[in-house]
């Protein structure tokens, strides 16, 4: 993609600082794990996806300007972005690379821990990239249920490219997530191309219902007074078992506390750390996991990259 700075075009850019301990090339090595990946893409170190804000589709382009700020374009706007909207980007942009959580007392306890010296050393600067909107946060972890990878990606982009909506710039597609209006007005029928399972496409539409009807918001689960609160509030809902309601409280909600203890890629990351044949039990883990009370969701995150 062409770039062209001009006057009229510094209207349609945004600085974003970082915090120092941010590595712009470790969180785009992150984002590429996937070849299958439809909601952005990367393109010569410079990631560009479409946003919903303030009732407009707007295409933006990211990349790291220098070591503590990123450089937002907006491709194919020539007329200057309101300020207001400029500001819903900024902030989605921080929430999705989860820019304001300080990482420094992390980094402290991980130096002398037996499983996280290693994923720290390696991956220093990579943050807990999120899903900010709650109906995909949730879609993904439900979608991801007892399947490889892989295949989740696959049904990922089939339901996207079936249900979402895109907007187009230089003969690429750039897609969003289904909204829940749409998927919620959905029959199991709906999805047989999909090739999924009903009680997913069940699960589906159930949350999306919930969602416009109102009964579930991310307000409300950010209100909870605390992490165990927020996750038997999600899982009270069909399809939402303990691992997918931590996968939405680390990844979409922020519960630093979140916790999924009972996850295979867990254990097989601390096996491989640990250098051992079996997977930890529940106590072992608990007592390996022991100093990171209010670091749980980071500590998991940061395991799981060493397979993903």
């Amino acid at each position: 993609m062409k770039e062209i700075f001009s006057n009229k075009e510094e209207m349609c850019e945004l600085i974003i600082h970082v915090p120092k301990e941010f590595s712009f090339t470790e969180n785009l090595k992150y984002l590429s794990r996937s070849s299958n990946e439809c909601l952005f893409k990367i393109v010569d170190q410079k990631i560009y996806r479409a946003l919903f804000v303030e009732n407009e589709t707007i295409l933006v382009e990211i990349r790291a300007k220098n070591e503590t700020e990123l450089f937002v374009r907006f491709p194919g706007r020539t007329e200057p972005i309101e300020k207001h909207v400029k500001d819903a980007v900024s902030l989605y942009i921080r929430q999705w690379f989860d820019l304001d959580t300080n990482l420094l007392p992390f980094y402290e306890l991980a130096k002398n821990d037996p499983l996280l010296e290693r994923p720290v050393s390696q991956f220093y600067g990579l943050r807990n990239m999120g899903i900010p909107d709650l109906f995909e946060a949730i879609a993904w972890g439900i979608l991801g249920q007892q399947i490889n990878l892989t295949y989740a990606y696959t049904l990922k982009r089939r339901l996207v490219e079936r249900f979402g909506k895109s907007v187009e710039y230089e003969g690429e597609k750039y897609w969003l997530f289904p909204t829940p209006k749409v998927i919620a007005n959905l029959t199991v029928e709906d999805f047989a191309e999909m090739k999924m399972t009903v009680k997913k496409c069940e699960y589906l539409i159930g949350v999306a219902q919930l969602m416009v009807r109102g009964d579930l918001t991310k307000e409300e689960l950010l209100h909870a007074k605390d992490v165990k609160a927020a996750e038997e509030m999600l899982t009270k809902i069909r399809g939402i078992g303990p691992w997918t309601a931590n996968y939405v409280l680390m990844r979409c909600l922020r519960f630093p506390a979140a916790f999924p203890i009972d996850d295979v890629g867990l254990h097989n990351s601390m096996k491989l750390v640990l250098e051992t044949e079996a997977k930890p039990t529940k106590e072992e883990i608990l007592k390996l996991s022991g100093a990171w009370a209010n670091w749980e969701s980071y500590a998991t995150f940061y395991l799981w990259r060493l397979l993903y």
